[in-house]
């Protein structure tokens, strides 16, 4: 794209003549919103010269390149951590990376890389630990040492994948609590989650790319930084675009990079960004016009444990703004993983910016791929799902007598009986132990008998999660239920001897 192309309209030269100027006109994608709603697009283009986009939330595939410069004597760093957090990539001699989702050796889950990012931003002073194996030009072994970041070469933001189009709305299927990178997720679908400033979005002001490319000057993390290519996993064909991205941290705030903590899931770093959408054309006017209730995204079911996680149905961000979703038929609660408040902070500094001639728009020197998808990873060994074990359950109901149960085990040679209702929704298991111990005591009712807190898997869980579940609970069998909660078959420990005997 040239710096002088106007395409069909007016160019980022021109625009950037008028912010020189002082003449330029800036809205946030919210107050562009209302603008075409009040006058209508030809209008806001006439009026509009940029419009300013923001979020802020986790993005997991961020980290930051650290240069120490050099000891003495000189040290080759084989391993090194800060503030125990061991860097994720050792590079040359002293060249560091270290990703916002490591987590510390001494204070897992509750503080990582994201963390050190942030203390380093914020000016704190920072514990250097390092090991080496020696070399004749590098014979030091061990660094121990304290920095901050006006100690470090260069420190610079370096993040593979950010500022999502858009996200799914996270909600679970299964009886019991999941931790997830979404959150924690209720059972039973009891609430959902979310990410995303939806009409604030940037990339959801301007989905075709045709002003973000390489090359594009951001707001990133309270600074100045830029787009250096399409992120990781860019799938712009199903509206799930990324952005790779790069930014100075001695010039970033720390409100605006902050280390995270998901419960018994990881760490994580929040990372604001804004991009300025420069209006060159009608088109571009039109689409940073798209309102909330016209982005719609997947309600998915991360109660399964698989790649392609079932899909309820699909929701639109006005929904989730409005703090509840439908999900089966059920009004369900839905809270944001991301800051709504901070999202429109930065866009409005990002106007103020430009406005105060801080701020000039870039020529993107090449365009992001628009019809690439994201391919799932090639697998050399398949992984032995609960499916591919589980065999048909030997049921009763709780009104049977005892010794009618007891004379099923043995007819059909199995250790436990799945106790289910008319409709096969489990009530509990009985085994072969519980029934010898009932007669041993005298009991005669098999509700006095049945285990009633049942651990369940899934027809789409893995074997090892299965196995993992018994081992912990101290129990041989689980019944595997499907979607709708009903009784499908019995998961044993027999069954996956079996399987790892072939």
């Amino acid at each position: 794209m040239s710096s002088k192309q106007k395409q069909n309209g007016r160019s980022i030269a021109e625009i950037n003549q008028k912010i020189k100027s002082g003449d330029v006109q800036v809205l946030t994608a919210e107050e562009m919103k209302k603008l075409v709603e009040s006058s209508g697009i030809e209008v806001a283009y006439k009026e509009v010269d940029v419009v300013t986009t923001g979020t802020f939330g986790a993005m997991c595939s961020s980290g930051a390149v650290i240069n120490l410069g050099h000891a003495d004597p000189p040290i080759k760093i084989q391993r090194a951590w800060l503030n125990d957090v061991e860097v994720s990539h050792t590079g040359a001699a002293v060249d560091l990376f270290i990703g916002a989702t490591q987590m510390s050796e001494t204070n897992s889950f509750e503080y990582g890389g994201g963390h050190v990012i942030e203390d380093l931003i914020a000016g704190r002073e920072i514990e250097v630990r390092a090991t080496s194996y020696g070399t004749d030009c590098y014979p030091r072994t061990k660094l121990d040492t304290t920095i901050t970041k006006d100690d470090l070469n260069q420190f610079y933001l370096l993040n593979f994948r950010n500022c999502y189009q858009r996200y799914v709305c996270a909600t679970n299927s299964r009886d019991e609590i999941i931790y997830t990178y979404m959150g924690k997720l209720l059972p039973k679908h009891r609430n959902a989650t979310y990410s995303g400033a939806g009409c604030l979005n940037p990339l959801m002001n301007d989905p075709d790319y045709e002003t973000i490319g390489i090359g594009t000057r951001i707001f990133l993390g309270g600074g100045q930084g830029y787009v250096i290519g399409e992120g990781t996993q860019h799938d712009p064909t199903n509206r799930f675009g990324t952005l790779m991205v790069r930014g100075d941290c001695k010039q970033m705030s720390p409100e605006f990079i902050r280390g995270g903590a998901f419960t018994e899931y990881g760490t994580s770093m929040y990372v604001g960004m804004g991009i300025p959408i420069p209006i060159l054309n009608e088109g571009l006017a039109k689409k940073t016009a798209l309102r909330d209730d016209e982005i719609l995204t997947d309600i998915v079911d991360y109660g399964v444990p698989r790649r392609g996680r079932p899909k309820l149905g699909q929701v639109s961000y006005a929904a989730l703004k409005s703090g509840h979703v439908t999900i089966n038929d059920r009004k369900v609660k839905v809270s944001s993983l991301s800051s709504l408040k901070t999202a429109r902070k930065i866009a409005q500094t990002l106007k103020t910016w430009i406005e105060n001639g801080e701020f000039y728009l870039s020529v993107p020197v090449e365009t992001l791929p628009t019809g690439s998808v994201c391919n799932p990873m090639h697998q050399t060994s398949q992984v032995a799902f609960v499916s591919n074990v589980t065999h048909d359950a030997v049921t009763c109901t709780v009104k049977e007598d005892i010794t009618t149960v007891a004379q099923r085990i043995i007819s059909k040679s199995v250790n436990h009986v799945v106790v289910v209702d008319k409709t096969n929704e489990i009530q509990g298991i009985v085994t072969s132990w519980d029934l010898t111990r009932a007669v041993a005591e005298g009991k005669t009712k098999l509700e006095e008998v049945i285990t009633k807190k049942v651990y369940t898997t899934t027809l789409e869980e893995t074997v090892e999660a299965a196995s993992r579940t018994m081992a912990q609970h101290h129990i041989s069998a689980l019944p595997v239920l499907d979607r709708q909660n009903k009784v499908v078959g019995l998961i044993s420990t027999e069954d996956i001897a079996k399987l790892r005997g072939r």
